[in-house]
């Protein structure tokens, strides 16, 4: 069992991804994952180089990290990452895990959230079936989401006997929120209050991001 700041971790979240801006449904999946799993922590883990992201309007690391410490700030069972920013090369999940597992041990359990359409991108990540043996993933969807995709291909795996990860599905209201109509509504000088947290949305405009 490891400890964080005197908290005995027995399971751990894993909240991984560019966080472009981070916003309240990153932070709402977290919370509700944190309860519905009995997490002890929640690890906010911004990417460095996403190797499966094409968007040209990824801001630099370091903004992106910063904003969600300053987004996390508040709530004590939530921490915030640099694994990923300072190891150099693409962020693959598969090397982040292993630093995990070496840095918390292997006794404990690790939970990686993500949405529910990246689950079906994690069949094709780096060593995608060593990563289903150190982790389960958490895929956070939204309301009256279809989960039939998963039921095919769960169908087509045991006909196969391929390998899939163990998933467990949470219905997350403010997933309605993106990051890609953030960026839009910055750049068209919408306003993004209520998306974001109150101090992201200064970040964004005081550093000119977005625009």
């Amino acid at each position: 069992m490891s400890v964080v700041k005197g908290k005995r971790i027995k399971r751990l979240g894993i909240m991984g991804g560019t966080f472009n801006p981070i916003h309240y449904g990153h932070l709402v999946t977290a919370e509700e994952s944190y309860y519905k799993f009995s997490l002890d922590i929640v690890i906010f883990m911004p990417a460095g180089h996403p190797p499966h992201k094409k968007d040209g309007e990824i801001i630099s690391a370091e903004d992106r990290y910063l904003m969600t410490v300053i987004a996390t700030a508040s709530n004590p069972h939530f921490f915030v990452s640099r694994l990923e920013i300072e190891r150099p090369g693409p962020s693959y999940a598969i090397d982040t895990l292993r630093e995990l597992h070496q840095i918390y041990g292997e006794e404990i359990e690790y939970f990686f959230i993500t949405g529910a359409d990246a689950i079906l991108e994690i069949l094709t990540w780096k060593d995608s079936e060593k990563i289903y043996e150190m982790c389960s993933f958490i895929a956070a969807t939204r309301p009256g989401y279809s989960l039939e995709k998963f039921k095919e291909l769960s169908l087509t795996s045991t006909q196969k006997k391929n390998k899939l990860p163990k998933v467990h599905f949470l219905e997350v209201p403010a997933l309605a929120i993106s990051s890609t109509d953030i960026r839009r509504r910055v750049k068209a000088g919408s306003p993004i209050r209520y998306l974001v947290p109150d101090e992201v949305a200064n970040y964004i405009y005081k550093n000119g991001l977005y625009r």
